[in-house]
């Protein structure tokens, strides 16, 4: 469910996290997560571990502290994808609280979400959620996340479970209700990928 961002939440400074990070180490446990920006089907930039409890994504964000899409070099020449990019603003915060993951859309556009933990345990296909400017979502529930990983189901052992990754897009949608089938043809968009130890 969505949720309003309140007025006074405060964007933290984080320290450590930037363009200029140092690099990713998967045996590196004192992360919470990892995220990758892509645009289209070429990921920009490093991976970008986050050890502080929240993490602003931006592409303009004055006074901002973060990880900033716009200092990132892109070969992307596609105006579809520098008008995108231009259009992500203050982008969203990822935030880690005791029930799970919130997303908050600081930007002027809608941002569109898929995670296993916002579905129906039993679906077989995942939905992109919408995310207003100025709402939020729980996009990750930790809890939920180990109720659905089944590693005694056979479906499970022939597939990669994806349960502890989500997916953003900044401005264009993806999935059954758009012209985009795939999130890999959306012009600028993240993945997310929690750590689950």
């Amino acid at each position: 469910s969505a949720r309003l961002a309140p007025d006074n939440l405060p964007w933290l400074t984080l320290s450590g996290i930037c363009v200029s990070g140092t690099d990713f180490s998967w045996g590196d446990r004192s992360h919470w997560c990892v995220v990758a920006y892509w645009e289209e089907k070429t990921r920009v930039g490093r991976l970008y571990s986050v050890q502080e409890p929240s993490l602003d994504i931006f592409y303009d964000l004055p006074q901002g502290n973060g990880f900033c899409l716009g200092q990132l070099n892109s070969d992307n020449k596609s105006q579809l994808v520098q008008k995108v990019r231009s259009k992500i603003g203050y982008g969203i915060q990822l935030t880690k609280e005791v029930d799970g993951v919130w997303v908050y859309n600081r930007s002027s556009y809608p941002i569109f979400i898929k995670s296993a933990t916002l579905d129906n345990p039993d679906s077989r296909t995942l939905l992109v959620h919408k995310v207003f400017p100025g709402f939020s979502i729980k996009a990750f529930d930790y809890e939920k996340a180990y109720t659905l990983q089944r590693p005694n189901d056979h479906e499970f052992t022939q597939q990669p479970w994806t349960g502890f990754t989500v997916q953003i897009s900044f401005v264009k949608g993806w999935g059954q209700c758009y012209t985009r089938q795939f999130i890999s043809s959306c012009p600028c968009w993240l993945e997310v990928i929690f750590n689950n130890r």
